[in-house]
């Protein structure tokens, strides 16, 4: 089977990587010519709006998946009249745009910080009034790992924030205290079964995913396992699925989804039994659904702007180093690193290992 990918990054590589043993080929639509993916697959330079070239990927692949929601829903809907695309135009709609995406929470009972939809300054103002401060304004579309988004603290940088975010349509949120940030990885095959994988605590620097942590038996599962799967179901969602939530007062307040594999899903290569990039592919072309047991405790590091020595990061115990073959450049991911091992003591001891690498790197 052939699968076309719009994107050809490093979620785009992964998924390569994945479906190779499975005898898949890739075909990868993206418009940089140094796409980390094309060593993988056929590589079709071209923009999201190419209809030329689209139509060039539809008549080249069985079906077509995306790899990161910046791609234009618009594309996703032009494919689908030539060839099946998972997950569906209009669930890339929907968690592309902060503001559906709170919408759709609010509609299924998902619990949410309070939001208004800002169009203006002058909606900004009076929701900032309304919500109080702090709060969070964020873009309504191509907003990840920190860009398009601002915390306003006072009314000094409420006056100022609308201008400096571009004047474009956005989302003020209320500032969440949270206690913690969780990630769902969850996937949905084309039959509507559905699977998930345990909880993982995040943590974040300047917005951006440094470590993720696989939990074991953590209390609040089953409540984001009802949360996810109302969504999965509501979309008709065919695919991996990433939900991020703040842990609150004992409870989940929904941050926001990821209609893809997800960085805080990379640990699944080596800490699960099957990981989200093979479920995701398993999932589109109709295969059953691997399983989503952990494999002892693991834990993912990323690499940004830079990736430490290889010799010294082999050298620390079952630590599994992924380079995505990227241009060094600082705030980028161009890498990462799974450490596992059979009790959580240990796993955190190699963690830290590989840490005080990656700061003797820097």
């Amino acid at each position: 089977m052939k699968i076309g990918v719009i994107g050809g990054g490093q979620l785009g590589r992964m998924l390569a990587l994945a479906g190779t043993p499975l005898g898949m080929k890739f075909v990868f639509l993206d418009p940089a010519q140094d796409a980390c993916a094309a060593a993988l697959g056929e590589h079709i330079r071209a923009d999201y709006h190419d209809h030329e070239h689209l139509r060039q990927l539809a008549d080249q692949v069985d079906l077509v998946t995306f790899e990161f929601e910046s791609v234009p829903a618009d594309t996703v809907a032009f494919l689908s009249q030539f060839v099946p695309v998972f997950p569906s135009a209009e669930s890339l709609r929907i968690a592309r745009d902060r503001l559906l995406e709170k919408n759709l929470f609010r509609s299924l009972d998902i619990p949410v910080a309070p939001y208004a939809a800002i169009d203006s300054q002058a909606d900004l103002e009076q929701a900032a009034a309304s919500i109080g401060l702090p709060a969070v304004l964020k873009t309504r579309t191509l907003g990840y790992d920190g860009k398009g988004q601002k915390v306003l603290r006072s009314s000094a940088d409420v006056s100022r924030a609308f201008a400096e975010l571009g004047s474009v349509p956005c989302i003020l949120e209320d500032f969440v205290e949270f206690s913690g940030e969780v990630s769902l990885i969850a996937v949905r095959g084309r039959d509507g079964a559905s699977k998930c994988y345990p909880l993982v605590h995040n943590t974040h620097n300047e917005g951006v995913l440094r470590v993720s942590i696989a939990s074991d038996q953590h209390p609040l599962q089953a409540l984001a396992e009802q949360y996810t799967s109302a969504v999965l179901e509501h979309l008709d969602y065919v695919g991996v699925l990433a939900f991020e939530f703040f842990e609150v007062d004992g409870g989940l307040k929904a941050n926001e989804i990821a209609p893809r594999v997800h960085n805080s899903g990379h640990w699944t290569i080596e800490g699960a039994e099957c990981s989200q990039f093979e479920n995701h592919l398993r999932a589109i072309t109709g295969l059953s659904l691997g399983s989503t047991a952990k494999l002892g405790e693991s834990a993912m590091i990323n690499f940004i702007g830079s990736v430490p020595g290889i010799n010294k990061l082999a050298a620390v115990a079952d630590c599994h180093v992924h380079d995505y073959n990227k241009a060094f450049k600082d705030g980028r991911k161009v890498g990462h690193a799974t450490v596992r091992s059979v009790d959580a003591d240990t796993m955190r001891r190699q963690l830290g290992k590989v840490k005080a690498l990656i700061a003797a790197d820097n």
